[in-house]
């Protein structure tokens, strides 16, 4: 197959080692169809890694066959994973009552609950770069290509850099567009004991994320064969952590948790990057945007920002770059948008406690997403596509030829999450 863009990429940086550099320098590795391209893969060893139990989309289980060449059974047993059909939500909605949303076809697709960095080890045993531990001062766009400048040694020019260096250290609204309609800003993370062990194979029982309304948030529940994952999300604006954490542990109480390993309290921005892609420079993972992890959308928006960026490079020749870049940032723009409006439509009818944070989140943040997300702010056409959702979804019959939309998740999702919800 003819790459038109392949000569243009021959000298690649990824800068950060977690989820999203990792899966990028694996990507880069995989589908470069060039063997002699120079693959820079930069990171700081003096930044920990949180290895936090995670979720996915079924996406990642046919994505990491290819960039492994490993069994699925080998890659879960390696992650330390489980079979993820979905996600169990408990006391959400207008009727505070359970319900699964599950992945389509129901039953029968899955993703995985992984261990974050033993999903980066795995992949960095197939990636073909030079490891460079160094501190990143500066990535900027230059004629034709991108200047990485370090601390403490000389800078390099890369015919293209992936960012994924996290989160921004503040928000700016000329380059970030803020998602105040989410109303979360922090996790307080915990390990404790696994109940599900792989000493006789592969876990292959169905397994769900939890997702429990509780009065100051909600807690994620990830079961890996290592260990369980609780997270519990909520506004530090509203609850003190001493009041968090005391309901914390009676939530563990009632599951019957009597240890665990407090694994560090972090908080989050909800937003999306203005410029995640400027032909030069490829904001990947938390750098690009995040929502809080109700509908784990970090890893697949990293697929999905990684994919489009190396497709259109290789297979465009390099003369349309200028007119490609601003085409594929408007895209990964209006679809992170696009998940960020399904994330936070979800606290849009309460849960089972009356209480500041869900009054809150129901009556004063999710009422701001029609401004936040307005076309001629944001330049796309998120809202029209949501509202178009909305809309399929009041009818008292859905035409056959609409039952494949997507708003960034497909319209089986939305009905799904609207008839637990009530709303």
């Amino acid at each position: 197959m003819i790459h038109p863009g392949s000569e243009s990429l021959r000298k690649i940086a990824v800068v950060g080692r977690g989820t999203a550099g990792s899966l990028a320098a694996a990507s880069v590795t995989h589908q470069h169809p060039d063997g002699d391209h120079e693959l820079h893969h930069i990171y700081d060893s003096r930044i920990p890694v949180i290895g936090v139990g995670e979720g996915s989309w079924p996406s990642l289980v046919r994505e990491l066959q290819q960039l492994t060449n490993l069994p699925h059974d080998t890659v879960q047993r390696r992650l330390s994973g489980t079979r993820k059909y979905g996600v169990a939500f408990e006391g959400w909605g207008r009727r505070g009552r359970d319900f699964t949303h599950y992945f389509t076809p129901q039953q029968v697709s899955y993703a995985y609950h992984l261990s974050a960095d033993l999903m980066a080890d795995l992949l960095h045993e197939g990636t073909r770069a030079r490891h460079i531990d160094a501190k990143v001062l500066d990535i900027t766009r230059v004629n034709g290509g991108a200047r990485v400048e370090f601390e403490g040694r000389a800078p390099e020019r890369y015919d293209l850099v992936f960012d994924a260096r996290g989160f921004p250290r503040e928000l700016h609204p000329d380059q970030h567009i803020g998602l105040p309609f989410i109303p979360t800003d922090t996790a307080v993370i915990r390990r404790c004991p696994a109940v599900f062990s792989e000493d006789a194979g592969p876990v292959l029982q169905h397994t769900y994320t939890r997702a429990v309304a509780r009065p100051h948030g909600w807690v994620f529940v990830i079961p890996l064969t290592a260990h369980t994952s609780y997270g519990y999300i909520f506004n530090g604006d509203l609850s003190s952590l001493a009041e968090v954490e005391s309901d914390f542990d009676r939530l563990l109480e009632a599951d019957g948790v009597s240890e665990f390993e407090q694994r560090g309290v972090i908080g989050f921005p909800n937003f999306v990057h203005r410029r995640i892609y400027d032909g030069a420079v490829a904001r990947i993972g938390n750098a690009a945007a995040f929502m809080e992890p109700l509908e784990a959308t970090a890893i697949v928006s990293a697929q999905l920002q990684i994919g489009m960026v190396l497709r259109t490079r290789f297979n465009r020749p390099p003369e349309h770059l200028e007119r490609d870049a601003p085409v594929v940032n408007r895209f990964l723009i209006n679809y992170m948008l696009r998940y960020g409006l399904f994330v936070g439509w979800h606290y849009s009818c309460g849960s089972r406690y009356d209480s500041g944070f869900w009054r809150h989140a129901r009556d004063r943040a999710w009422p701001k997403h029609r401004k936040a997300v307005d076309p001629e702010v944001v330049g796309c056409s998120a809202l029209h596509d949501f509202d178009e959702m909305i809309e399929l979804l009041n009818r008292s019959v859905i035409d056959q030829q609409d039952w494949h939309r997507m708003c960034a998740v497909p319209l089986t999702s939305y009905a799904q999450v609207s008839q637990g919800l009530g709303c």
